[in-house]
């Protein structure tokens, strides 16, 4: 992904550009939270990053909501509990 992607924020917030790192620590985080083994929540993180690149790659600005619904539902198949705690992000905290 050469390209940068602007990721458009909720409300009235600016755009950003999209950051791999951001999104990884983002899964890692849901998946510590619901006590996975360091190693598999990295593993998960780096594929659903894949993943997320992938599909973000000829598109010029997503949404954090895409960004959500996307990751959530790669993350669904490696690790369901961390990817209700990513989807759910919002109503839980």
């Amino acid at each position: 992904m050469g390209e940068l992607i602007d990721v458009v924020k909720r409300g009235k917030r600016a755009t950003e550009p999209f950051t791999r790192d951001k999104l990884h620590a983002s899964i890692v985080a849901s998946c510590r939270s619901v006590s996975s083994p360091e190693a598999l929540a990295h593993h998960a993180a780096d594929h659903v990053c894949d993943v997320i690149m992938l599909w973000a790659s000829d598109k010029p600005e997503i949404t954090s909501d895409d960004i959500r619904r996307q990751a959530g539902a790669t993350l669904v198949t490696l690790h369901p509990e961390a990817a209700y705690v990513y989807q759910h992000y919002h109503i839980i905290m």
